[in-house]
């Protein structure tokens, strides 16, 4: 009590933390070098907000403290507040972060009084004294059984030569599985969203490992760690960029080159398992210390996978599994046989924390995929055969019979989506197959032709048939600084493993039934490039899939906003409706073949024949436009029009009028109203825009939508104020009547926002005729308290 004594109550937060926190962390032995004590770091960037077709960032989590034993590994999280302020107002805040960081130390102060929570033992109590940096690691590893003689592996640092910091969530996955690996776990699994850095996680795993001399038999030799996957392109990439450091010690399998003088091997299934003999078998049985298997839910832990071969002929090593797959009935393999994940980071997740790019999702529905084709009779396709009388649906599309003018429809509509946002938007079109692939880019080409002529490459097709020219175009895809290609169609090759943060439109123009590959084809667009004006991108979905998984309640990553687009013959958007539209079937089964080799793509066609029939006539609609939200938990999809979703958003904030009233009536609180309205991506011009009513003041126009509630314009509501006010009016002298009547007038103009920013408004005319903003308040108000309060009474005013 006397330390609180001795300070002023008015002491601000940044006050107690310099002042009377910091010194007390210090006095318990942690050094004020920024590696063992971090202040206000930023751990999340702040989830990006589409509103109104502007895009801002959200409130960033930036703990007061975290106190670090080693440079890259924390043990503690300190929340401060005020000194004026119980300690206990900090406990939930830091609870939050603790769990968030996966720590299991945290304290909350007010600089006076400490709370210290132990999730190891369950306590939350006083404490005289923050623990020292040795008494919290003595806890934690005695906790976690960690024998001495490991600790240095587990506190290697990082490797920071590429001057990227691993954030939060990598760094707790790159701590437990290592903590996993010392205390004998044998097989690891970690699961990361797609675009979250699973091969940042996996290079620091094995820099560590590497450089501190770990491994299973515990001689004073480095490991040797074998790094594989199914596709070249996934071991290629990290091999020549984020494993550089690894300098000579790398070396590719492939050829029949089975170098065993390296310690990072990278290989490909295809390439150490041939037709003709099993190359992994020139390995030693226990050669490897530690094998990570990139995009695991591919089929090696699969008991029937000719791959599974290779994780049993090394079975002495310890294997670390990284999907992108949350637990399912496709990734159960996966599950089975490396056990619950260690770690887990979801799409919600990434994108919440400002790391992925939100989306928009557009459902584009034609004609044939709402209500089905039936052939004419006796009707033949482009051979002459003739089409079995059946009635097909969007499953069948370009897998039993192909129809042109489907595919014609969807190129132009694509075209003019495009033509409306941003042609040179980076676009990938995922087809149902290779030929479908080439047919979507011709029409696209003809639909372009202006651009093509002058970027013979503007659009490209990218399968395995393309071979070494395909790459070609995907590197100069990916590369941020070339204009083209721009839209990139394929079917199975770039589901995966491709890198491209510039992908902008990520567009289904095939039914994709597996949730996995769905996640893997959404990640094509999560990445954000911010300095590039990649900040958020758009699925436009043709076939019913990105609504059908979204609607699943354990999809884990929810759209920003989704529209369902209905088209014309012409690719046109022709009308808006408001309901549902049936007939989307759900897709059959998909014929899975193993490649033979590691850039060969996945068969996805039925393998009878005739393989399909391909009708070249007829006319095909694109035919409305629903707008879809997600219902008040979250989770389900429903149609709503953007009123619609508004209303119910206000009502799921404030139970009454009223309720809102209070809330913005009061200018300090009214800001927190404003926040969580533009988080819920509700934009007022977009809503008066939206509801015709230009001239309606916000809160009425949220109140009309809300609860019916009379619509009142910012004149007539202005009006009353001047009314309500006379007191006001007649306590100050002319002048700054003169002022509050032009405050009031640009009310009118620009709504209730321009007293947000009121020092500034009144530098400018017509006000600065009496001064500048200091001099009116001295002059005309008794000082800048009296004109705030005289503003904060003409505000209460608008709203009684």
């Amino acid at each position: 009590m006397n330390s609180q004594a001795t300070h002023p109550a008015v002491m601000t937060e940044a006050d107690t933390c310099r002042e009377l926190v910091t010194p007390k962390i210090v006095e318990s032995g942690w050094s004020t070098s920024p590696h063992s004590i971090g202040e206000q770091r930023s751990i999340t960037n702040g989830r990006i907000i589409v509103a109104g077709g502007k895009v801002r960032r959200g409130k960033q989590r930036k703990p007061d403290y975290l106190l670090y034993y080693r440079r890259d590994f924390p043990l503690a999280v300190v929340e401060a507040k005020e000194l004026g302020l119980p300690a206990e107002t900090g406990v939930q805040q830091v609870r939050e972060y603790a769990e968030m960081l996966g720590l299991k130390f945290a304290y909350a102060t007010n600089g006076s009084r400490i709370i210290e929570i132990d999730y190891l033992i369950g306590t939350e109590q006083q404490v005289e004294r923050y623990a020292t940096p040795a008494e919290l690691w003595q806890r934690l590893s005695g906790a976690a059984a960690i024998p001495e003689t490991a600790e240095p592996h587990l506190l290697e640092p990082f490797n920071l030569v590429s001057g990227k910091v691993p954030r939060y969530y990598q760094q707790i996955a790159i701590n437990r599985v290592i903590e996993s690996i010392l205390l004998g776990q044998k097989r690891i699994l970690a699961t990361l969203a797609t675009g979250t850095g699973k091969t940042c996680v996996a290079f620091q795993i094995c820099w560590k490992l590497w450089n501190s001399r770990w491994n299973r038999t515990g001689e004073y030799r480095r490991p040797k760690i074998l790094f594989l996957a199914d596709r070249n392109i996934l071991v290629d990439d990290p091999m020549a960029k984020m494993f550089a450091p690894f300098g000579d010690a790398r070396h590719k399998i492939s050829g029949g080159d089975t170098s065993q003088s390296r310690d990072m091997y990278f290989g490909i299934y295809q390439s150490l398992s041939t037709a003709s003999e099993d190359v992994f078998r020139q390995y030693r049985p226990d050669f490897f210390d530690l094998i990570v298997i990139d995009e695991c839910h591919r089929g090696s832990a699969r008991d029937t996978s000719s791959w599974r071969a290779v994780l049993d002929y090394f079975t002495p090593a310890v294997q670390f599994g990284m999907t992108a797959t949350p637990l399912r009935e496709e990734s159960r393999d996966s599950y089975n046989y490396f056990g619950n994940p260690v770690y887990t980071y979801s799409l919600r997740q990434g994108i919440e924390d400002g790391f992925l790019a939100p989306y928009r999702v557009h459902r584009v529905i034609t004609s044939v995929d709402a209500a089905g084709w039936r052939p004419s009779k006796d009707e033949l396709d482009r051979f002459g055969r003739a089409v079995p009388d059946d009635e097909y649906q969007t499953k069948d599309f370009e897998r039993v019979v192909a129809l042109r003018a489907r595919t014609k429809a969807m190129a132009r509509h694509l075209t003019d989506f495009l033509k409306g946002t941003d042609r040179f938007a980076k676009t990938l079109v995922f087809c149902v197959d290779q030929e479908h692939a080439a047919e979507f880019r011709q029409e696209l080409v003809n639909l372009n032709s202006d651009l093509v002529k002058q970027y013979p490459d503007y659009v490209c097709r990218v399968t395995a048939d393309e071979g070494t020219i395909g790459l070609t175009h995907l590197g100069y895809f990916q590369d941020v600084d070339k204009p083209t290609p721009v839209i990139l169609t394929t079917s199975q090759l770039l589901t995966t493993g491709v890198d491209a943060e510039m992908v902008k439109n990520v567009v289904l123009a095939r039914v994709v039934g597996s949730r996995s590959e769905f996640k893997q084809i959404i990640g094509r667009g999560t990445r954000l490039k911010t300095d590039y004006g990649k900040e958020y991108f758009n699925i436009v979905d043709f076939t019913g899939t990105a609504t059908r998984h979204f609607a699943d309640p354990e999809f884990d990553g929810d759209p920003a906003q989704i529209e369902e687009v209905i088209i014309g013959p012409e690719g046109e958007t022709v009308e808006t409706v408001v309901e549902p539209t049936p007939g989307i079937a759900e897709p059959e089964a998909e014929y899975v073949v193993e490649p033979a080799d590691g850039d060969a793509e996945i068969i996805t066609d039925p393998p009878d024949e005739p393989r399909k029939f391909y009708v070249d006539g007829g006319e095909v609609e694109i035919i409305g436009h629903l707008v879809y939200d997600l219902d008040t938990e979250g989770k389900k999809l429903q149609v709503a029009s953007y009123t619609e979703y508004s209303g119910r958003a206000v009502r799921s904030m404030y139970p009454s009028r009223d309720a809102l009233q209070s809330a913005w009536s009061n200018p300090d609180t009214r800001v927190e109203v404003l926040r969580e309205l533009t988080e819920r991506g509700i934009s007022f011009e977009e809503l008066a825009a939206a509801s015709d009513q230009p001239d309606a003041d916000p809160f009425d126009l949220l109140c009309h939508l809300a609860w019916n509630a009379p619509l009142l314009t910012r004149r007539q509501r202005a009006e009353r104020a001047r009314k309500a006010a006379q007191d006001l009016f007649a306590q100050h002298g002319e002048t700054a009547r003169d002022v509050l009547s032009l405050l009031l007038e640009k009310y009118v103009e620009r709504g209730i926002v321009q007293f947000s920013a009121l020092s500034e408004l009144m530098k400018v005319k017509p006000f600065d005729r009496y001064g500048s903003p200091s001099e009116i308040a001295a002059r005309h108000f008794g000082g800048v308290k009296g004109m705030k309060d005289a503003v904060s009474r003409l505000q209460s005013a608008l709203y009684q």
